[in-house]
Order: structure tokens, then C-alpha cells, then sequence
């Protein structure tokens, strides 16, 4: 069969397809927002002279970081209700399981990038907060803080494009996303190219708008830096200038 550019369309704006991207949409960001809210503490904890503490959260990086998201999203969705019976309800939906397992291997992931930023900025940061009289929790958050979210961005973003796309593989749980829309939407139409073409257009939409938000907020984030940088330079200028 040849592409049809009409089923091409009517299927782009299928309500089917539209509410199957809006589900993928709806758990990367859940999911990027609760492991960006939990990665900071873990990758604290990563450091921390506790042994305890330090070595359970590495064990707990290790063994996410090492397991395929595939198989993580199997076992929550079968195994929990075979080990607790609590999770054999209505309300553990596909959509749960999968905003469980994503959320476990995302903290993981953005864990240890923000760890890896932590620790490039040195003490010599905190050392300094601490001679201008600030607390280790304000020269935490005034000074080391801002400058580890600039240096894990990038990083940050990036794993968010790969949750995105990794939202695909909750079709093996049952949720309907926008492949498993897909994939059922072919199986009654039996038009391949079509609905395949329409998925592939929809992510590269929905990847080409976190790529530029994430352009946009690096530029953001950069600025304030950009003008003291410049500012300084500006005054090192007149300075010379002024002995002469």
C-alpha cells in the first residue's frame, strides 16, 4: 500500500493520538519533576560522612542505574501485587506503575549528576561563603547551589529528552501513551507508514520544544554571569585607562 496522505492526516489529529501524547507528556514531567525534587537530598546523601547513609544511597544508584527501565517497569506492575496484595486494587493503574518505576531509575540518573556538580565546584566555594559570615546552609543555597544548577543543566535536560522517549516502553504494562495509541491504531487499520510517520512527528515536536526551553533557560541562567563578568572587565578597563 502506498502512503496515503490523507490517512496521514485524519490520524495526526486523531483525538486517539492526541490523548495518547498528552499521556506521555503528562508522565515525563511528573516523573522529571519528582526526581528532580528528590535527585538533590540523594546526591547530597551520596557524600555524606555517614557510612550508612552514603553506602544504602549508592546501593540504591547502583542498582537502578544498572537495571533496564523495561524491567523495572515489569516488576513494579507485576511483581508488587504479588509481593503486597495492597497493590492488587483499582487504583494501581498502568499509569502508576510507570510513574513509579520512571521515578526510581530517574532520581538514580539526575542523583548522580547532581552529585558529579556538587563536587566540581570544590570548598574553596564554601570556604569563602564562610568568611563573609554566611551559614552552611546559605552558602549552600546562595553559592553553591546556583552554581551546580548551571554546571548539571545541560545534563539534567538531556536525561529529561530520554525520559520522554523512554515513556515508550510502558506499553509493555499496558499503558496507553502515544506508541501503545500507535500500535493499536495499526492493528485496526493495518496503515503502517501513516500512523508510524505520525508518531515519529509527534516526538520530534515534543523533543524540539524541550530543546529549546532548554536553550532558553541555560541563556537565563547564564546572564547574571554573563553582566558581573562584564562588569568586572568593564572596571579593570577604566582602571587601567585611569593610571595612564
Amino acid at each position: 500500500m502506498l502512503f496515503d496522505p490523507t490517512i496521514f492526516l485524519e490520524a495526526l489529529v486523531s483525538p486517539a493520538l492526541i490523548q495518547g501524547a498528552l499521556t506521555t507528556i503528562g508522565l515525563s514531567v511528573c516523573v522529571q519533576v519528582t526526581a528532580f525534587a528528590i535527585c538533590l537530598p540523594v546526591a547530597i546523601g551520596l557524600s555524606s560522612k555517614r557510612a550508612a547513609v552514603r553506602w544504602t544511597l549508592l546501593a540504591y544508584v547502583w542498582l537502578f542505574r544498572s537495571a533496564p527501565m523495561i524491567l523495572v517497569l515489569l516488576f513494579i506492575w507485576n511483581g508488587l501485587p504479588q509481593l503486597f496484595p495492597i497493590f492488587r486494587s483499582a487504583w494501581f493503574t498502568p499509569f502508576l506503575a510507570a510513574y513509579i518505576g520512571m521515578t526510581l531509575v530517574g532520581v538514580a540518573y539526575n542523583a548522580e549528576i547532581m552529585r558529579a556538580a556538587l563536587g566540581s565546584l570544590g570548598v574553596g566555594q564554601r570556604e569563602a561563603a564562610a568568611a563573609l559570615g554566611l551559614t552552611r546552609f546559605q552558602a549552600f543555597r546562595l553559592v553553591v547551589l546556583p552554581q551546580a544548577m548551571r554546571i548539571a543543566l545541560p545534563s539534567l535536560m538531556n536525561e529529561f529528552i530520554s525520559l520522554l522517549k523512554s515513556t515508550s516502553l510502558a506499553y509493555t504494562i499496558s499503558l496507553r501513551e502515544l506508541m501503545t495509541t500507535t500500535s493499536l491504531s495499526i492493528s485496526a487499520s493495518f496503515r503502517f507508514t501513516e500512523w508510524y510517520a505520525c508518531a515519529f512527528l509527534y516526538y520530534v515536536v515534543m523533543v524540539s520544544i524541550l530543546t529549546l526551553a532548554q536553550g532558553w533557560i541555560e541563556r537565563r541562567m547564564s546572564a547574571p554571569y554573563s553582566r558581573k563578568t562584564n562588569d568586572r572587565n568593564s572596571r579593570a578597563i577604566h582602571v587601567s585607562v585611569a593610571s595612564n
